[in-house]
């Protein structure tokens, strides 16, 4: 790595950093860096920095709180339709601003047929799962006879109607897109893949090819960005990537705002800025081309989309909307004469309000029956019955 970038020679701090967050780059994806140091959007992505070790109170290694939610070894259910499968710690690259550098690298490993085995039966167990994602690590890391195992156990639950693989390979490995592996996934539809391009540096012919390969075979493609201070946190830039994608026939679908994961306070914005973003795209380019601007909460609150404000005002009669040109109409709602009579609600007494979490006094508000918070009950009974000799649900996969 020295010989590639030799401007870390006399990095301090570095081999501790490494240490804690392992440090892994291919050499296509490092072939990508035009300058060794920060100012390269590709270098502060993929190569350990100092201020990862910079762990203020507001951090956790887990906010949120997959491993909370996690029923069965290796799968997230926090939504009622939904559940995520970790079937990997293994990257072909690590980035710097991962939201599982708690496990990323720390220990390479892959789903067992045993654990394969519970999660698949956990899915028979629960119909209401329709869409699950295989995540990682990063899947498409993996054999692609062990890739399939995963996708024929999950495809077989009949319950099951979507698949979505999340992967950087077509970023930081794109001839790992191979034709035998696209055979293969393609016997697997309905099969979605999201991507993660974060600068349109990474934009390259060999990534189009890669999502070419995936697209020709209907396998739809979205992409997830995370807004990165001092790489893409530039309204340009993101409208430049976006453009970018589309010509790939990649759908920009999320830019997340940063995890409060600790080693990556350097690279969060405020949120201020994301939405400053969106509302720059807003208007100049075409509406498939903007993504929605996610904030994923802490606690295990699930995803938060933010947008600029388009109301100015409303009234029983009419609303004020604006463009954004800043052109403002009026909307006349629709004449309801009579108007229902709103149910009596009994109303739960709280320990914390808004103005609470607004000052930093309370950092979070629970409705009273949540169907996930009796879910969580039931892992932890579970969990008591039949606890790991660790006490780690996550790495034993």
């Amino acid at each position: 790595m020295i010989r590639y970038l030799p401007t870390l020679h006399n990095s301090q701090n570095l081999a501790d950093v490494i240490k804690k967050y392992p440090l892994a780059i291919t050499p296509y994806y490092a072939s990508l860096i035009q300058r060794s140091d920060t100012s390269d959007p590709i270098f502060q992505m993929c190569v350990p920095q100092p201020d990862e070790l910079f762990s203020p109170s507001w951090l956790s290694e887990d906010p949120l709180e997959e491993n909370e939610d996690m029923p069965v070894p290796g799968l997230v259910h926090r939504y009622p339709d939904r559940a995520l499968v970790i079937v990997t710690t293994t990257c072909a690259s690590y980035c710097r601003h991962c939201t599982r550098k708690r496990i990323a690298g720390t220990r390479e490993c892959t789903i067992s047929a045993r654990r394969l085995q519970q999660v698949t039966d956990y899915l028979l167990a629960h119909p209401e799962i329709s869409d699950v994602i295989i995540s990682g690590g990063d899947p498409l890391t993996m054999p692609t006879d062990a890739i399939e195992a995963v996708l024929s156990s999950i495809h077989s639950v009949e319950s099951v109607q979507v698949i979505r693989v999340g992967t950087r390979v077509p970023v930081v490995l794109p001839m790992r897109i191979t034709a035998e592996l696209v055979e293969m996934l393609r016997k697997y539809h309905p099969l979605w893949i999201n991507t993660h391009f974060n600068h349109p540096n990474e934009l390259t012919p060999e990534s189009a090819d890669a999502c070419n390969r995936l697209a020709d075979a209907g396998i739809p493609l979205g992409n997830q960005t995370v807004l990165l201070r001092g790489v893409n946190d530039s309204a340009q830039i993101i409208e430049q990537l976006c453009r970018g994608l589309i010509r790939m026939r990649v759908r920009p679908y999320y830019l997340y705002q940063c995890d409060l994961v600790r080693g990556i306070e350097h690279f969060r914005t405020p949120l201020s800025r994301g939405i400053e973003i969106i509302e720059y795209m807003k208007g100049r380019v075409s509406g498939i081309a903007i993504p929605s601007f996610i904030v994923d909460t802490p606690h295990g609150g699930g995803k938060i989309p933010i947008m600029p404000n388009y109301i100015v005002s409303m009234s029983p009669t009419h609303t004020v909307l604006r463009n954004y040109e800043g052109l403002m109409v009026n909307y006349p709602e629709p004449e309801i004469k009579t108007l229902p009579k709103p149910q009596d609600e009994q109303v739960q007494p709280l320990k914390a309000g808004v103005w609470e979490l607004a000052v930093g006094k309370a950092s979070i508000i629970q409705p009273v029956n949540m169907a996930r918070n009796e879910r969580r009950r039931e892992i932890v009974e579970k969990r008591k019955k039949t606890p790991t000799p660790d006490g780690s649900f996550l790495f034993d996969l």
